[in-house]
């Protein structure tokens, strides 16, 4: 089975309600959707969302990145030969790692397809069921208490609160929700980079002393700032994630080594695919951290992915949080992985077993 072209196209489903965090404000999925077609009629799908203040991704930056750059250097490639191929994938271009990340995922899709099997038992096997959390975006206080009500009765067993903006205020919205959900749903805290170390400290301090139990908090400080991710992790008991300083096998190491988190959110967005998120997860387990697979806004297409990804590592990543296809407001995907609220269900075809995707305008390549 040989790489012999290529499709892109742009997907878009509006959200149930708009996610707002520290960073930015989306009302819609908006991604780009990569076809990898081969000799063989076999059809690889990947996907790749436009993060320009989280990854520097656009649109524009996502579709050069593959038209221009990474197809043509994979192109005739035999699909068995994954090492080589992602190496391609990760030399073609520098940065732009939701592209890299869309190729991958097409190319781990075709691979899984030429054995026969489902990603995740190409990958190494696991259980089919997942359960993931739910995100709530920031908003007044009445409101976050509210949706995170609704989610305990969608079934939703973790709630992700997405806080930063205002860290007074912020402390209100923690303590609301948690006297109403206490002994019910975990509470991850993430904050988006919107926090400095002292203030995330003196919040926690806050926090604990009121009586309030986190299960981890995200990123509080900015993606740079290692010695304040360490400053954090040394001064509260509560555990501390990082997002978006955990690009790079690379980082991850420098941040386990420093014991600046004790945990790491994995994104295939931020690894540029499947093949930096599996060295990423071997690393932490190396120094016995916990992962989280996370997503950005994203579609089943990619976000199956991950979450094969994710059973085929089950020891090391303890904490799913794949939420972005319960987000829209339909599941443009036939076949494949099932999302059904707090429930991922894999598929038991070949590869991602996507048949079908609704709505593509296609893109000239």
């Amino acid at each position: 089975m040989k790489i012999s072209g290529f499709r892109l196209a742009k997907l878009s489903v509006p959200l149930r309600t708009p996610f707002k965090t520290a960073l930015r404000t989306v009302s819609k999925i908006e991604d780009i959707v990569l076809l990898v077609e081969t000799d063989t009629g076999n059809i690889g799908y990947g996907e790749a969302p436009p993060t320009a203040v989280i990854t520097g991704d656009t649109h524009g930056s996502i579709i050069d990145a593959l038209r221009y750059h990474i197809m043509p250097a994979i192109m005739s490639m035999d699909i068995s030969d994954l090492d080589a191929i992602t190496t391609c994938i990760q030399d073609a271009i520098v940065h732009n790692t939701n592209a890299k990340a869309a190729a991958e995922i097409a190319v781990y899709d075709l691979n899984a397809q030429a054995q026969n099997q489902p990603l995740y038992k190409a990958l190494g096997g696991g259980s089919p069921h997942l359960s993931t959390d739910l995100t709530i975006s920031v908003d007044g206080v009445d409101k976050m208490v509210a949706d995170s009500l609704l989610a305990l009765e969608q079934g939703y067993k973790t709630l992700k609160i997405k806080v930063g903006k205002d860290i007074a205020l912020d402390v209100k919205r923690i303590e609301a929700i948690y006297a109403k959900t206490k002994g019910k749903a975990p509470l991850i805290l993430d904050a988006n980079q919107g926090w400095s170390a002292e203030q995330t400290v003196r919040a926690l301090d806050e926090l604990e002393s009121a009586g309030v139990e986190l299960d981890l908090i995200e990123q509080p400080v900015k993606a740079n700032d290692i010695d304040g991710m360490e400053y954090v992790t040394s001064r509260v008991r509560t555990p501390v994630m990082a997002d978006e300083s955990a690009f790079s096998a690379q980082q991850v190491t420098e941040l386990l080594e420093r014991k600046a988190c004790d945990i790491i959110n994995i994104k295939l967005m931020k690894t540029g695919g499947l093949s930096n998120a599996i060295r990423i997860a071997g690393i932490a387990q190396k120094y016995g951290a916990q992962c989280m697979i996370g997503c950005m806004l994203e579609t089943s297409i990619s976000v199956s992915a991950a979450a094969h990804f994710a059973a085929a590592h089950a020891s090391i990543i303890t904490r799913i949080d794949l939420d972005g296809p319960a987000l829209g407001t339909f599941d443009p995907v036939k076949g494949g992985t099932t999302f059904n609220g707090p429930k991922i269900t894999l598929n038991k075809e070949a590869g991602l077993g996507i048949r079908t995707i609704k709505g593509l305008q296609y893109l000239a390549v």
